[in-house]
């Protein structure tokens, strides 16, 4: 996608509560803005306050939305000086593709299920032990999107790709998870399925592990397959939860405004 939207399109796509669809409509309005040169490379924008008198939201939805692009690098906020427009990230985020959490996982499992059939046979004792200490650092966490779960996570995957000695598959899973990690709605989407299913996920590992040291290609297809598989069914019942809140908000307004209508 290109034009002027293109890198913060992604924040709208999902089917978030209303906070986060506010916060993601200001962070694309604050996108125009600096693609319409409202706002330079390398420029301070104007402090939360005035942004948020501007846009008619609260300081909160105005953090909200700066910490949303900073993820993909429209900006930069740092501690006590201010928040500034990035010189090259406008470029950089335009070239990700706009795609959904659920196409990611989709493509994911395509890909991370054959790398585990190809590592399989040749996975080595020393993968095998990488993978089983990168098990006890998510098992130790109790967070599982923590900084450090979730660079175990990733590396746990990434350990597998590479495993497979195929540098095609491991160059499209790498990317895969860069939109993983660096699209705003995909990332958010992650975070509401990991914090509820994150005994389940270990679960799946495991079997994944399993696999690999029994050097079984079949069963190790299988076994990322249906972790993926039922990461897909979790964020398509995290959405129909955020759909069902989104529908309850939207009564409620339209029954706010009857009342006050009836009472002016």
């Amino acid at each position: 996608m290109t034009g002027k939207r293109a890198s913060v399109v992604v924040l709208r796509q999902w089917g978030a509560p209303v906070s986060d669809r506010l916060f993601q409509s200001i962070a694309e309005q604050i996108t125009d803005l600096i693609r319409d040169g409202e706002f330079a490379p390398g420029s301070r924008l104007p402090g939360e306050r005035e942004l948020a008198e501007r846009f008619g939201v609260s300081r909160v939805t105005i953090r909200e939305a700066e910490i949303a692009l900073q993820a993909v690098g429209v900006i930069r906020i740092k501690t006590g000086s201010g928040v500034y427009v990035s010189d090259t990230a406008l470029a950089d985020a335009a070239r990700l593709p706009n795609v959904s959490a659920f196409e990611v996982t989709e493509a994911r499992a395509l890909f991370e299920s054959e790398a585990a059939a190809l590592a399989a046979p040749i996975m080595s004792d020393g993968d095998l032990a990488k993978l089983d200490n990168l098990l006890a650092v998510m098992a130790e966490e109790t967070d599982p999107e923590s900084e450090r779960a979730s660079a175990a996570d990733r590396e746990f995957h990434l350990t597998i790709a590479a495993a497979s000695g195929n540098r095609a598959i491991i160059h499209v899973i790498g990317e895969l998870w860069r939109l993983r990690n660096e699209l705003p709605e995909v990332r958010t989407t992650h975070e509401a399925v990991c914090q509820k299913d994150s005994s389940t996920r270990h679960a799946e590992h495991l079997r994944v592990v399993d696999a690999l040291r029994a050097h079984d290609p079949k069963a190790a297809r299988l076994a990322m397959r249906q972790h993926f598989h039922r990461l897909q069914q979790a964020m398509l019942d995290v959405t129909e939860e955020r759909d069902l809140t989104e529908l309850k908000r939207k009564s409620a307004e339209s029954r706010e405004r009857f009342l006050m209508s009836v009472r002016i």
